[in-house]
């Protein structure tokens, strides 16, 4: 598989608040102090994923990084994602090319429909109309991106005649990708329309996603885009230590209490020790261990689905701060420096 790419790595986060609405503000700072560690230590992105739950603080993406930017000078900020079927395409834009400015061109926006639909009901949508209200939604932001004034009609919103949308973003165009759990439909939509993609890998073994990356690419070539200048990326839960055997101890009794509370609502087996040791093998999903090991798994996953940004999402239920901040610094003055010299000697 020819890689052309810089390998990026980042974190991403849902900004979990395991306390309930009472901790929400600390989580709040405490993500802004984690943007900015991730910025000194050389990450190249930082992503919110929009929830809208009282054990997540992350209902206004573009706030939280707009809070960081002005103490932030390079990694790039982006939600992770932004649940466009319940939103305005056109606040969207506005709120994340205001981003844009005060980053001076680092803001993205990773568009998604969402695992979670707390956020239907709360903005008066029907989820019978999940998947068109996506298609909509996406159309309009990404005619907003290319055009400053724009005319719209369509199903969902109200229509519109040759209207200005500002501020406009630094970047031309603003960066949006597209997030899937693993949707073939939404690999050949990324691809058809040769946006950037990413995949949420949260089990199984990530090298199954590559016939999901080959169905992209297909896409992609047969509307035109230059297959050389796709860019894919996954989002993958991880922790990393000092030691393997420590990291594992650390993230397991987390890691069980939250995917047994999804479990409990979602009908998933329960959660133990032997799914998560099978999932933190070499060839699994989990992306816990020392240093050495993670970066080992993050360079097998360049090798298997050709990525070019790799995103570790770290907090899972009562991770102290304190933890998630030292892996945040092994990730990027350890992993990070690991990962580009075994790129560089085996892709030349």
């Amino acid at each position: 598989m020819t890689i052309e790419k810089k390998m990026e790595i980042g974190i991403s986060t849902f900004l979990e608040a395991t306390n309930g609405p009472d901790s929400h503000a600390e989580r709040l700072r405490n993500a802004v102090e984690e943007i900015v560690l991730a910025d000194q230590v050389g990450l190249d992105v930082y992503g919110i994923g929009e929830h809208h739950r009282s054990d997540y603080a992350a209902s206004a993406p573009a706030v939280t990084l707009a809070a960081a930017a002005a103490a932030t000078k390079h990694i790039r900020l982006t939600s992770a994602v932004t649940v466009l079927s319940s939103d305005d395409p056109v606040r969207v834009y506005q709120d994340f090319a205001t981003l844009d400015s005060l980053s001076n061109g680092r803001a993205e926006i990773m568009a998604g429909r969402g695992s979670f639909i707390e956020s239907f009901p709360l903005f008066g949508y029907s989820l019978d109309d999940y998947d068109s209200l996506f298609e909509e939604n996406l159309e309009l932001l990404l005619a907003i991106r290319k055009s400053e004034k724009v005319s719209w009609r369509g199903g969902h919103r109200p229509a519109f005649d040759n209207l200005g949308i500002y501020p406009r973003a630094v970047q031309d165009p603003l960066p949006v990708w597209i997030a899937t759990g693993g949707s073939p439909e939404s690999a050949v939509r990324a691809g058809m329309l040769g946006l950037p993609v990413v995949f949420a890998i949260i089990g199984g073994m990530p090298e199954r996603f590559a016939p999901l990356v080959d169905l992209y690419k297909r896409a992609a070539i047969q509307a035109g885009h230059d297959p050389r200048k796709l860019q894919i990326a996954s989002h993958s839960h991880g922790f990393i230590g000092d030691t393997t055997d420590g990291a594992a101890d650390l993230y397991y009794p987390p890691t069980q209490a939250q995917m047994n509370k999804l479990g409990r609502e979602r009908g998933w087996p329960a959660y133990d020790r032997s799914a998560f040791d099978a999932a933190r093998t070499l060839r699994g999903a989990l992306y816990v261990g020392d240093p050495e090991f993670v970066a080992e798994k993050i360079v097998l996953l360049r090798k298997n689905l050709g990525l070019t940004r790799f995103f570790l999402h770290l907090d899972v239920g009562v991770m102290p701060h304190r933890e998630i901040l030292h892996s945040i610094e092994l990730l990027g003055t350890k992993v990070a420096p690991i990962v580009h010299k075994e790129l560089a000697r085996i892709e030349g």
